[in-house]
Parts: structure tokens; C-alpha cells; sequence
């Protein structure tokens, strides 16, 4: 078992002192929470990293008066690499989230089936214990398809995305039928496909992400073999809207993309 950080072991003795200050027992605080006995307890020991609507609901429950919200952003470091948690808090409060995927379903759409075949097929070889806190972290990030105000959502991935059985032909086809329940469910999700017979495509430099805060002010974010870059220059960022604009005119519309993932889903 990997070793606990301070910043955690810190945390989870934080979580620890409030409940019994609030004179709650594990099982009452985990029932007022929404979170499993077992879940809070591994939050307490630090054997699990307490996600950031934990830390928040918690802090009020227990009248902390911000000191357990204030850890969210050292719990993020622990979560993600640092040249990716930037990017996690700026999603947080985007107005605007797009994405164009050469290889993956992109990561605020896909199941926890999918994720875990995802990082199973990772080489080198990711220990289970990594799988989890990776899978538990991307599951944490979907939360932002559900916030008020909502932000809207924009993606264009490649057609071969489609037939790629990450883990299974099965988990692709829940994958797909996931996406189009979130299609059908979500008017601020739209969704296209490129075609892969398309003679010109804007895209082949790679995939990338971007959004709009809402204060209007654009970044990018690309992924590399080892490391992904978060790109905040002016001129960077303009390149790669003026690139997802043309990916757009250049890929099937929603409705000819979500007839698209439909059929190939009943296929599978």
C-alpha cells in the first residue's frame, strides 16, 4: 500500500475532530452526508481522499466555519498531477467546456466501467490502488455536468472512437448508450462525430480541451505522452478555438451524431 501523505493524514484528523466536536457518530455524520459508513470512516484514517462536495457539506454540518473547505484545493494536488489540477479548477467555474477526442470518449462522459478499462490498459502497468484513486477522482470531476449555473458543453470526437472496446464489447455499448442518455437528457450537451472518410480535418495536430470562464476569458489544455500542458497565452488559445471551430463545420451535425453512436451501439 502506498504511503499517506501529511496533507492527508491532516485532513482526515480535521474530519475526524469536527464530527466528535459536533458530537456525531460515524454512521449518523455518513446518513447526514449521503456518503457510506465505510466511505467516511476511510476518509477519517486518510486511506481514501475526501472529495470536494465532502469537504464542503461537511464544513457546514459541522459549523467548521471554512476550515474544512479550505483543504479542497490541497485534497486537488493529491488527486491530480500538477500540470492537470490548474485545468480541474478552472472547470470548476467555466461557463463554456469543449473538447475534441482522437482516442477516448472524453473523460466527463464516460461510465466508471469505462474508466476502469481505461486505466487497466495503461503501460506501464497501473497498480490497483492508483486505478481506484484515478477512477474515484474523474467520477468526482462529472459533478460539473450537474452544477447550477450549468455550463455548456461542446465535444467532437473521431468516428473510430465509436468501435474502440475499451475493456469489452459490452462496456462500449453501455459507454455509447450512456452518452446518448446524456444527449437526449442534457440541451446544454452537444455532441458530434467526425467522420473518419473525411478528406480534410482540422484536427490532426491532436486532441485538446478548452473552455471559457464567466468572466469570458479563454484557456486550452492539451494532453502529451507524459505530461499535458495548460495553455493561457492569448495567441495559443485563439488558434486552437479558430481549430474546434472548423472541427465542428467539418464533423456530422448532433442529430446526424447521435444516429451515428445509436446504430453502431445496437451492433455492438
Amino acid at each position: 500500500m502506498a504511503s499517506i501523505s501529511p496533507a492527508r493524514r491532516h485532513v482526515g484528523e480535521l474530519i475526524k475532530y469536527f464530527r466528535t466536536r459536533a458530537g456525531m457518530t460515524q454512521r449518523t455524520a455518513a446518513g447526514q452526508l449521503l456518503v457510506s459508513v465505510s466511505t467516511e470512516s476511510a476518509y477519517e484514517c486518510a486511506e481514501r481522499i475526501p472529495t470536494s462536495s465532502f469537504l464542503e457539506d461537511s464544513d457546514q454540518l459541522w459549523d467548521a466555519c471554512g476550515a474544512l473547505k479550505s483543504c479542497i484545493p490541497m485534497m486537488e494536488e493529491e488527486k491530480y498531477p500538477p500540470t492537470f489540477v490548474g485545468w480541474v479548477r478552472l472547470q470548476k467555474k467555466a461557463a463554456v467546456i469543449n473538447g475534441y477526442e482522437t482516442m477516448l470518449v472524453p473523460g466527463l462522459l464516460q461510465t466508471e466501467a469505462y474508466m476502469r478499462a481505461l486505466y487497466a490498459c495503461r503501460v506501464p502497468l497501473t497498480p490497483e490502488e492508483q486505478i481506484e484513486k484515478d477512477v474515484q477522482a474523474r467520477l468526482e470531476r462529472q459533478a460539473i455536468l450537474r452544477r447550477v449555473p450549468a455550463p455548456n458543453f461542446g465535444y467532437v470526437i473521431e468516428e473510430s472512437v465509436l468501435g474502440r472496446a475499451i475493456g469489452s464489447k459490452s462496456i462500449l455499448r453501455d459507454q455509447l448508450l450512456h452518452v446518448l442518455g446524456l444527449i437526449r437528457s442534457m440541451d446544454n450537451l452537444m455532441v458530434q462525430v467526425m467522420p473518419t472518410g473525411r478528406q480534410s480535418h482540422a484536427g490532426l495536430q491532436g486532441s485538446m480541451q478548452l473552455l471559457s470562464t464567466m468572466e469570458g476569458r479563454p484557456y486550452a489544455y492539451e494532453e502529451g505522452q507524459l505530461a499535458g500542458r495548460l495553455i493561457a497565452k492569448p495567441e495559443e488559445v485563439a488558434q486552437c478555438v479558430d481549430r474546434f471551430g472548423m472541427l465542428r463545420a467539418q464533423a456530422l451535425n448532433p442529430w446526424e451524431s447521435a444516429d451515428l453512436i445509436e446504430r453502431t451501439a445496437e451492433r455492438l
